[in-house]
C-alpha cells in the first residue's frame, strides 16, 4: 500500500485528479448522513474507484476503494444500522465492485507493460533496419520520415538506406509488396544487400542487377523452407548524387518518380525506361537504364513511396503530393517533411492504410 500513497502524493496531473473521487466520497457521505434513514446514497460510492481507474494504477485505485468502504461503514454507524441486511449488502457489494475494478487495473497495467516491451523491440528493429539517414551527406542536407500503417508499429514494408561512395552519395528507397512480418523480412534483406553491394558496383545499373539477383536468391531460399511464397516484389529507386557535379543519376525499378523542387516549380523526374520491380525472377532478361538530371545548389529532391500518393481522403481522392509541396518548395528538408506529414495525416483523417516513407535531399554549397 506504500506505493499507493506515493501515487497519491505524486505531484502533477494524477495528484490533482485524485481529488475528484475524494470529493465524490465526501459529498455522497455528507448527503447520505444528512438524509432520512430510508434514503440510501451509499451505493453511489462505487463511482470513486471507478473514476480513479481511468487515470491511476491498481494500488491507488485500491486505496480509493478502501476509503469508499470506510465511508460506507461511517454512514452505517451514523444511521445505527451497520448490522442490518441493507447496510451489509451495500458494504459487500461495494467491496466486490471495488475488487473487480482493481483487478481490471492490474490486467490493464500488465497489458501496458507488454505493449511497452513490444514498442521497445519495434524501436530496436527500426534502428537496425531503418536507422535515420545522416542529416548531412557531403554537400547534401537530408531528412527522412516513416509512417507505418500497422498499429503500434515503427517499421513495415517500405525501406531506405544510404552509402557514401568516394565523393558521392548513393541512395535507395523502396516499397515491398504486402505487409506484416514477411514484408519486414524482405525489406531487411534488401537493405542489407544494398549496404553491401553499393560499395562493389560503381554503376547504378550494375547495382540494380546485383540487387535483383540477391533478392531472387532470397525468394528461392524462402520457397525451399516455407513452400509457396506467393507474388512478392519490391519497387525501388536508386540514385547517385556527386558532390562536385550538380546532377543526379537515376535507375528506376518500377518506383514512383522523385520530385524535383526548385524555387519556380515541382518537376517529376520521369525516366524514359523504368525496369520492372525487383523480384521478377522468371523474366529472362531485365534491362536497367541510367538517366541523368540537373540538381542545382538550393534544389530539393523528394523521394517517396506510393503510400503517400495513394493515400485517400473520405471522398476516395488521392493525396496530391506534387500540388501540395509546391507551396513549400523554399523550405528546408526537415520543415518540408514536417508540413507533408501534417498535411497527409489531415488528408486521410489521421491514419494511413499503407506504409509511407519520404526522403528530402537538398543540395547545399559544397
Amino acid at each position: 500500500m506504500r506505493q499507493g500513497f506515493s501515487e497519491f502524493r505524486r505531484p502533477g496531473r494524477t495528484g490533482l485528479l485524485v481529488l475528484i473521487p475524494l470529493a465524490f466520497i465526501l459529498l455522497i457521505s455528507a448527503i447520505d448522513i444528512a438524509s432520512p434513514p430510508y434514503i440510501h446514497l451509499g451505493p453511489l460510492l462505487v463511482v470513486a474507484p471507478a473514476i480513479t481507474a481511468s487515470f491511476a494504477g491498481a494500488r491507488l485505485t485500491a486505496l480509493i476503494g478502501a476509503v469508499a468502504v470506510a465511508a460506507q461503514v461511517v454512514i452505517g454507524l451514523y444511521h445505527g444500522g451497520l448490522t442490518t441486511s441493507n447496510h451489509e449488502a451495500q458494504l459487500v457489494a461495494l467491496i466486490m465492485v471495488s475488487a473487480v475494478i482493481v483487478l481490471y487495473c492490474r490486467v490493464r497495467e500488465r497489458h501496458g507493460r507488454e505493449l511497452t516491451r513490444v514498442r521497445s523491440v519495434s524501436e530496436a528493429v527500426q534502428q537496425v533496419l531503418l536507422r535515420p539517414l545522416p542529416p548531412r551527406l557531403g554537400p547534401l542536407r537530408v531528412a527522412t520520415m516513416y509512417l507505418a500503417a500497422e498499429d503500434e508499429a515503427h517499421v513495415g514494408g517500405d525501406l531506405y538506406a544510404s552509402a557514401r561512395i568516394g565523393r558521392e552519395t548513393r541512395l535507395i528507397i523502396g516499397d515491398v509488396r504486402g505487409k506484416g512480418l514477411s514484408a519486414i523480412g524482405d525489406s531487411a534483406h534488401l537493405v542489407g544487400a544494398f549496404r553491401e553491394l553499393a560499395h562493389q558496383h560503381r554503376d547504378l545499373t550494375a547495382l540494380a542487377s546485383g540487387l535483383e539477383k540477391s533478392y531472387c536468391r532470397h525468394l528461392a531460399e524462402l520457397a525451399q523452407t516455407d513452400g509457396e511464397v506467393g507474388e512478392r516484389f519490391v519497387t525501388a529507386l536508386l540514385l547517385d548524387l556527386p558532390d562536385a557535379t550538380p546532377i543526379v543519376r537515376l535507375t528506376n525499378c518500377g518506383h514512383p518518380p522523385p520530385l524535383l523542387l526548385t524555387r519556380r516549380q515541382v518537376t517529376p523526374l520521369d525516366v524514359q525506361y523504368s525496369a520492372p520491380p525487383l523480384g521478377m525472377c522468371e523474366l529472362p532478361v531485365i534491362r536497367h537504364s541510367l538517366e541523368t538530371f540537373a540538381f542545382e545548389t538550393g534544389d530539393t529532391l523528394l523521394l517517396y513511396t506510393d503510400g503517400v500518393t495513394e493515400a485517400r481522403d473520405h471522398s476516395r481522392a488521392f493525396y496530391p503530393l506534387a500540388d501540395r509541396i509546391a507551396h513549400w518548395s523554399t523550405l528546408g528538408p526537415e520543415s518540408l517533411l514536417h508540413h507533408v506529414r501534417r498535411d497527409l495525416l489531415d488528408h486521410v483523417g489521421g491514419r494511413l492504410r499503407d506504409d509511407a516513407a519520404l526522403i528530402a535531399v537538398q543540395r547545399m554549397p559544397e
